[in-house]
């Protein structure tokens, strides 16, 4: 069932859990997703940055990917196709696209640029009935070409973007794309405290949330992060399953195996499964589990 998030993340805010943002490369990553959540009853949001959808084949392929998979699939909990640090232009594609949300990533403009692209773009996004986030202060890391260096966001700013209508922000608290480094020196929940003040409880999201020892984001998650973005974390896994797989000999054509282990079918099971685990104990660390009941 394909959804805005504005209802599943408003719901999480006052129910105290967070739903889970999982990126999506392929028909594997999708399918495992999809499959998970409907297991564990929860609302899920797929993640799409411009990269992933360039891979794929663009927007408007992942979209009809994503609509035919839920339904030939029989899922029935809340599922959003999310567009992930998008620029402007991403998302008026993914608008027309079909996606059912957008994020406009404005953080490395400057700020009045952020504003009034923000701007036009939620009035565009709610003309179609769509979701929007928005970003305060850069998080860290790379993500499809932006770098930032883990900033925190300032509370007024973040007001002032939420006063435009976005129906949830990403705001830095001292989070970072990727692996983190072995300097970090965790969140920064005092400034969460004073972005959710300010910004008058608006569901807030966590983005690079691979990483964080689970105790920060539950806290992260009482402090009003309603939303948790998941990437690194299933790369990780899918990518040390399918090693294991390929150094057991299983895809060698030349070997003694005879089960056509090089078979693509084959050969990406193992990382489907390994994502499916980590989907699955990711649900249950932010609470979203039975939630779509």
């Amino acid at each position: 069932m394909l959804v805005n998030a504005t209802r599943m993340l408003r719901e999480a805010h006052d129910g105290h859990y967070a739903v889970g943002q999982f990126n999506i490369n392929n028909l594997e990553w999708t399918k495992a997703i999809l499959l998970t959540a409907q297991e564990m009853k929860s609302p899920v949001i797929l993640g799409v940055s411009g990269g992933a959808g360039k891979y794929m084949g663009g927007f408007k392929v992942v979209a009809a990917m994503v609509k035919a998979m839920d339904e030939c699939l029989g899922i029935t909990v809340p599922v959003c196709l999310h567009l992930d640090h998008g620029n402007y232009e991403q998302c008026l594609a993914c608008i027309e696209a079909g996606f059912t949300s957008i994020m406009f990533d404005g953080s490395s403009l400057p700020f009045a640029e952020n504003v009034q692209k923000t701007t036009e773009l939620v009035r565009l996004a709610h003309d179609k009935g769509l979701s929007i986030e928005a970003e305060v202060g850069a998080i860290g890391g790379t993500e499809d070409g932006i770098t930032a260096d883990g900033e925190v966001a300032d509370p007024a700013e973040c007001a002032k973007i939420v006063a435009l209508g976005v129906d949830f922000l990403a705001a830095g608290i001292g989070n970072i794309h990727g692996i983190y480094p072995e300097n970090w020196t965790g969140l920064h929940f005092d400034a969460l405290e004073n972005i959710q003040k300010a910004t008058g409880g608006i569901p807030l999201v966590l983005h690079g949330g691979t990483g964080i020892p689970d105790d920060q984001i539950r806290n992260a998650i009482k402090g009003g992060m309603s939303k948790i973005n998941v990437n690194t974390d299933c790369q990780l896994v899918f990518a040390a399953a399918t090693i294991e797989y390929c150094a057991a000999g299983k895809a060698d054509p030349t070997g003694a195996n005879k089960e056509k282990g090089y078979d693509p079918r084959k050969l990406l099971k193992p990382g489907f499964l390994a994502i499916q685990a980590k989907v699955k104990e990711k649900i249950l660390l932010f609470g979203s589990d039975n939630k779509a009941c």
